[in-house]
């Protein structure tokens, strides 16, 4: 099982780690630096724990000390990113029918219509296909 737990900070996640962790959790995600007292909760509180992961951004501030000494109990310490930014309206299977359409010479006007996308985003994606190419 997997557990994620965010804070603002430590000892709101020390908090969190007590109420949300049991045995059956085997990976552990936290949005803070893995000290050693949180990792000493985190092993307390889930013994069967298997993979803990934190922002890649944090992840150069452990102490390799830390990762070995959790290696040798064959627990791993991993970076793992979340997409940054704001997410993508249009997937890429929508983006590649547009780009179909425009080239079989379908008008920008009539590929808006036909697909419920405003004419403008359409415009922009004839503008990103443009400048690829």
């Amino acid at each position: 099982m997997r557990a994620e737990i965010k804070a603002r900070n430590n000892e709101e996640l020390i908090r969190k780690l007590r109420e949300s962790l049991s045995d059956e959790v085997t990976e552990v995600y936290i949005n803070l630096r893995p000290t050693k007292e949180i990792l000493v909760r985190i092993l307390e509180r889930a013994p069967n724990v298997r993979k803990i992961s934190c922002p890649p951004s944090l992840y150069p501030k452990v102490s390799k000390k830390v990762i070995a000494a959790l290696a040798q109990m064959g627990i791993e310490l991993v970076p793992e990113g979340y997409p940054r930014g704001r997410p993508r309206k249009y997937d890429e299977r929508t983006v590649r029918q547009v780009r179909e359409l425009l080239r079989k010479g379908v008008p920008a006007k009539e590929i808006s219509s036909r697909m419920g996308i405003p004419l403008r985003t359409v415009y922009y994606m004839i503008e990103q296909v443009e400048k690829r190419g």
